[in-house]
């Protein structure tokens, strides 16, 4: 959305992190940013005021910041969704293939019900297999997924390829 293409001056680029090869997008000068941080969320909220959301899902965990926020704003519930093993509860979970071999990522089997309505939020979309296994894992336990939100994609991964059927917004374009 180029109307957002001032907050680019809120990204930093990190050369080589975290392998050689790769350019990371770093969304921390724009969270430490009040006015930057505040118009990110201000603008999810006022798209989704109306949608009477139950749910914001943060992917870990620079998503768990935007999507508390968001939660909040909301007045919705916040659910994290964490790599294998880092929660203290009953867990449902999702593995899902990496380049080089899987992953898989989990949430409390509590956190969602069926009739919950949801907005999936993480910092960044690249290649997509993240916010898949996600969006999987939300459909596991059949709540439905409103929209699934980004403060950055990085169009020439086509991770949004990967989320058929969602509704994706992204603000950052790169």
């Amino acid at each position: 959305m180029q109307k957002f293409d001032h907050l680019k001056s809120h990204i930093r680029d990190v050369p080589d992190f975290p392998k050689p090869g790769i350019l990371f997008k770093d969304v921390t000068p724009l969270l430490a940013n009040v006015s930057a941080f505040q118009e990110v969320i201000d603008y999810f909220a006022r798209r989704f005021c109306e949608s009477k959301i139950d749910k914001v899902v943060g992917i870990e965990s620079r998503g768990f910041i935007f999507a508390a926020a968001l939660a909040y704003r909301l007045d919705a519930g916040f659910v994290p969704i964490r790599k294998r093993g880092k929660l203290p509860w009953q867990t449902v979970g999702v593995e899902y293939s990496l380049e080089y071999g899987t992953d898989a990522i989990e949430m409390h089997a509590d956190a969602i019900a069926a009739s919950d309505r949801v907005l999936l939020v993480d910092d960044l979309l690249a290649t997509g297999g993240t916010a898949s296994a996600a969006c999987q894992l939300i459909a596991k336990v059949s709540a439905s997924i409103r929209a699934c939100l980004f403060v950055v994609e990085l169009d020439f991964l086509e991770g949004r390829q990967r989320l058929p059927g969602q509704e994706i917004m992204s603000l950052l374009h790169y």
